[in-house]
């Protein structure tokens, strides 16, 4: 039956995808606001097939520490499902993402209308210093800035090493840094086609503040982020794979 559902949410999901994608498209002459307007719609849209199709529920924690306006959020990175719900969970979200992204026709072009920060994994230095303009702009502009410090979706297990990304943000922003924790990888699991039931939390922690010094912020970062993932997934596991 799991593997049934999970058939029927890809192929809502993907029809979903493009009717959004098509919907929105005569919107891109104009203001950005309304491509995310139709970012959080689509996002939306995703959460609700899983619950009503997989039995897959979403639930926010920590809400109290969801930054407003210019923030820097970093985030667990364990499925898919992370690159969407931002869009709902923030407002008018600039995500760190892969620069070939913004070659994909139609998904692509509205990354670039929202501006998204793109970043060139090849680019080295030039990349870094690209990105870090772009976010300081995201900042100007008052929006919340989602990396995954990761740089990519780590095995539910999986202890993959912080990228030099986020230390750069919290160095030259000053800016806090919300840490994300999750177990989303539970019921999503990277690469796979694949939706168990059960509730995906994910769970948004104290800020640590700006200023400190970059290893001792990176040991922070990594030590709240981890712990509290490994007991998401160990709560998980328990009360909804039994």
């Amino acid at each position: 039956m799991t593997q049934l559902r999970s058939l029927g949410f890809f192929i809502c999901f993907f029809a979903w995808s493009v009717i959004m994608n098509l919907a929105f498209l005569p919107a891109l002459p104009f203001n950005r606001k309304w491509i995310v307007l139709g970012q959080r719609i689509w996002a939306n849209g995703i959460v609700f097939l899983l619950q009503n199709i997989c039995g897959l529920r979403l639930e926010i924690r920590g809400e109290e520490y969801l930054p407003k306006g210019a923030a820097i959020v970093a985030a667990k990175h364990q499925s898919a499902f992370e690159t969407m719900v931002f869009h709902r969970i923030t407002d008018d979200p600039a995500i760190i993402l892969k620069k070939e992204l913004l070659n994909i026709p139609v998904y692509g072009w509205y990354c670039r209308k929202t501006k998204m920060i793109a970043v060139d994994r090849k680019g080295h230095a030039a990349a870094l210093k690209s990105m870090l303009a772009q976010a300081q702009q995201a900042i100007e502009d008052e929006r919340p800035i989602i990396i995954f410090p990761e740089g990519t979706r780590s095995p539910l297990d999986g202890d993959l090493p912080f990228q030099p990304g986020i230390a750069a943000l919290y160095t030259k922003l000053q800016q806090p840094v919300t840490p994300v924790a999750l177990n989303t990888g539970l019921f999503w699991p990277r690469k796979s086609f694949f939706c168990r039931p059960g509730v995906m939390v994910i769970e948004f922690l104290p800020p640590i503040e700006a200023g400190l010094d970059r290893k001792v912020f990176m040991k922070e970062l990594k030590e709240r982020i981890e712990t509290k993932t490994q007991a998401l997934v160990a709560e998980g596991r328990e009360n909804y794979l039994s």
